[in-house]
């Protein structure tokens, strides 16, 4: 099978959960000999989820913050682009530096394409979330602070229901990005493939390995929630090691190119 570039497509292997609990190992591994790279990379991730939620809070928008910390997961494997490199590099013995992770990122232009993919669904989520409260919560609805939307959401029909739909619909956004970006960050930054590509072999991961990847899945999704609950301050330390552990899983899940060249023989 070829990619839409013409070369062979990334050859995918099954995994267990033995690979998860090792990639998870080794992450933590990288950040310890990495720190200050690892903690750059949790700050910025960090310190953007508190300015977007003091933005929306000082426009009066507060209520949105619930749904734009849930949304902000989505752009978390855009921004450990980095974390996957400092891996690489550790990995290769390659010298560490800030100016030289930029260059490799700046380089895969089609890193570029997948930032946008995943901004994309996020802005998505975004508008549905508005949808939905115009729909059932009234088009004119507006709440005077975040603990008044919570009671009214708690409280009544329509807020129940906005949350079980908000949530499914969260749900299945989750399911389609994270099948799509899964591999495919790592992929780019590693390989000469373009985007389709990428996001091809990292459906193909999950559909080869599905109950592994659900259970990475979930990992993700319960450190993440740990992590933003004070105030983001979680992810200074948990997003460097969820990323340079997904750069250890995509290791796993994919084979080197030389076993992609030799299957093509």
């Amino acid at each position: 099978m070829s990619s839409i570039s013409g070369k062979t497509d990334p050859v995918v292997r099954r995994i267990g959960a033995a690979d998860i609990a090792e990639a998870l190992g080794d992450g933590f591994r990288d950040f310890k000999a990495a720190p200050r790279f690892g903690l750059a990379f949790g700050a910025l991730y960090a310190f953007g989820g508190m300015a977007i939620v003091a933005c929306v809070s000082a426009l009066g928008l507060g209520y949105l913050a619930y749904p734009l910390a849930a949304g902000f997961a989505l752009v978390g494997p855009f921004v450990a682009a980095g974390l996957y490199d400092v891996s690489r590099r550790i990995e290769q013995d390659q010298p560490l530096s800030f100016a030289a992770v930029w260059r490799t990122v700046r380089s895969r232009g089609e890193i570029g394409w997948m930032a946008f993919v995943t901004l994309f669904v996020f802005v998505i989520w975004m508008y549905q979330v508005r949808l939905l409260i115009a729909l059932l919560l009234g088009v004119n609805a507006s709440f005077t602070s975040f603990s008044e939307f919570v009671t009214v959401v708690l409280s009544t029909r329509e807020g129940l229901l906005f949350l079980l739909i908000g949530h499914l619909d969260g749900l299945l956004l989750s399911i389609v990005l994270f099948s799509l970006t899964v591999v495919s960050f790592p992929l780019l930054l590693d390989r000469d493939v373009d985007c389709v590509t990428a996001m091809i072999t990292s459906v193909r991961a999950v559909t080869t390995n599905p109950l592994p990847l659900l259970g990475w899945a979930l990992v993700v999704i319960v450190v993440l929630v740990v992590s933003v609950l004070p105030t983001f301050l979680g992810l200074l330390v948990t997003l460097p090691v969820l990323g340079h552990a997904t750069w250890h899983l995509y290791r796993r899940i994919v084979a080197p190119e030389d076993a992609t060249a030799m299957r093509a023989v």
